[in-house]
């Protein structure tokens, strides 16, 4: 009686269950790996990777739903998806969210996936979007992959309230421009939390 081979798990949870080579090599010695593998994979070791964590300290504490360690389900939802040249999202539909899921997660672009990004950054005591600069508190914000600076302020809050209604605008710009209706709610949520304050 023959035993079936244990298979080693993928970042200590994922199951490589495919009934297929993800990782295949060319005459030339290329090797080219299944883009929904390759989506899985780093998604797992976003969540479980302590390597990652130590660059990446804000993904402490992300985890993957059960049904996603399954990498034939995941690539099921992934198929449906619109994801070529896309970004793996988890947190612009719910903002804060901290598990991958399929009610949870959207392919992006570049530019959106980067557009909230600066709200889960490390800083130092001074309010997001606000530096000190040149004897003043500057505020700056990122818009289309450029920086922009929105003057400079004699008090740190009022620089952080120039960054808010930036930050607002651009991310309500962003939901009217997106496809994934979902994911424009999803802006449209963040652009609320930001104009509250509730992001400071």
């Amino acid at each position: 009686m023959s035993r079936q081979k244990k298979t080693k798990l993928v970042h200590g949870v994922g199951r490589n269950d495919s009934d297929y080579v993800v990782n295949t090599t060319s005459p030339n010695g290329k090797q080219t790996m299944c883009p929904y593998y390759n989506t899985w994979s780093n998604m797992l070791s976003r969540a479980y990777s302590q390597k990652f964590h130590a660059r990446q300290p804000t993904y402490i504490g992300v985890t993957v739903c059960e049904e996603w360690h399954s990498f034939m389900a995941f690539r099921s939802w992934m198929i449906k998806q619109d994801w070529e040249g896309k970004h793996l999202d988890k947190d612009i539909i719910v903002p804060g969210n901290k598990v991958y899921s399929p009610n949870r997660c959207a392919f992006v672009s570049r530019e959106t996936n980067s557009l909230l990004n600066s709200l889960a950054s490390a800083r130092g005591e001074l309010p997001i979007g606000v530096h000190w600069c040149s004897g003043k508190f500057r505020a700056a914000i990122s818009e289309n992959g450029k920086r922009v600076r929105l003057g400079h302020f004699t008090a740190p809050f009022a620089a952080h309230l120039a960054w808010r209604e930036a930050k607002v605008k651009i991310t309500r710009a962003a939901a009217r421009d997106c496809d994934d209706p979902r994911v424009s709610s999803g802006l449209l949520r963040h652009s609320y939390r930001i104009e509250s304050g509730l992001v400071a």
